[in-house]
């Protein structure tokens, strides 16, 4: 038979001490206890294989050392959020970020963000980190809950006490149709589920450097299915514009879309060429690999953690930081 769990009141009596002292020590309020007594019960839990409830510590303690992480299951990852390339990369390099800061990570999906409050208060978290909420949502998060939080790359025009951590999604525009231009483009296509905040500015950025060569854009559906039968009916009208580069607001659609075209038997980078956002695995591996605009995921995590220490500590932070990207070259571009 299994031997019993130890409690508290089994590791008590065998020191002739109360269970609220044993508890204070467990928890890790000692101020009062002396260096004798909790040196004796260290000793005694370790030696009768105590198991504590790490919940119920971490939940008494002022600061649970617990960071939790919120993402929108939005109905365009199709129930696969956490697959993103984005997403995965910043979760990787939050997790790195936090081991390294001794707390714990806690990751939730959910596309309601009456959730995010009870979630939070429910493990006495020190901070929250959220990504691919609108503004609307996190104003009202803002004024709801007491804890602290960050977010990944937000848009607000009113929402001024939130702390965001942006990039340079202009920028990266910028350097992609920079690039472009420089290799002799002439006619390019750029590609979107919407043409709103950020992925407006990334569009903006690439025309603007892409110059007087002509640029198409393209609106695409949010859903696989519906993608595919969108790029069959664009098909044609994309040959006969004579296009030969493509941007993508995100690597998870140039990955796609440049699967799609060879599927139709053209050749990149020879035929077209084909720059994504982001830098996640996926780019790296494909064939060819992508070229893509790289957003550094562990500055932004050690960004982010340090924004939550210092407000829980009651200092001020930057509501708005807004970090570099840069051009990585691959196989998908390269000299016409």
């Amino acid at each position: 038979m299994a031997q019993d769990r130890v409690r508290i009141a089994d590791v008590a009596d065998s020191l002739g001490l109360s269970t609220a002292t044993v508890s204070k020590v467990i928890h890790g309020k000692t101020e009062k206890i002396s260096d004798e007594t909790v040196k004796r019960v260290q000793q005694e839990l370790e030696r009768s294989g105590y198991i504590p409830n790490m919940a119920a510590i971490l939940l008494a303690r002022n600061n649970s050392r617990i960071i939790g992480v919120v993402v929108n299951d939005n109905e365009k990852y199709e129930g696969r959020v956490l697959e993103d390339g984005f997403v995965m990369a910043s979760i990787n390099a939050l997790s790195h970020g936090v081991n390294e800061k001794g707390y714990f990570l806690m990751i939730k999906t959910t596309s309601d963000i009456s959730e995010i409050p009870v979630f939070a208060s429910m493990w006495n978290m020190d901070g929250l980190i959220l990504m691919g909420f609108c503004e609307a949502d996190y104003e009202k998060l803002r004024n709801q809950m007491r804890i602290s939080f960050v977010v990944y790359d937000g848009y607000f025009e009113k929402c001024s006490k939130v702390v965001n951590l942006v990039i340079n999604h202009y920028d990266g525009g910028y350097q992609a149709g920079r690039y472009f231009r420089e290799l002799g483009h002439k006619k390019a296509l750029c590609i979107a589920d919407n043409f709103i905040c950020m992925d407006k500015e990334r569009i903006e950025g690439f025309s603007e450097a892409f110059g007087p060569g002509e640029t198409l854009r393209w609106k695409i559906p949010r859903t696989e299915k519906e993608r595919m039968r969108f790029y069959e009916d664009k098909y044609q009208a994309l040959l006969e514009k004579n296009v030969t580069a493509v941007f993508a607001v995100s690597d998870f659609y140039a990955l796609e879309f440049m699967r799609f075209l060879q599927g139709k038997n053209i050749r990149i980078p020879r035929d077209i060429q084909i720059i994504g956002f982001d830098d996640n695995m996926a780019s790296r591996e494909s064939h060819p690999s992508l070229t893509t605009i790289h957003q550094e995921a562990s500055l932004r995590a050690e960004t982010a953690i340090k924004c939550l220490e210092a407000m829980r500590d009651g200092a001020e932070c930057e509501t708005k930081i807004v970090l570099p990207v840069e051009l990585i070259k691959r196989e998908s571009t390269g000299e016409l």
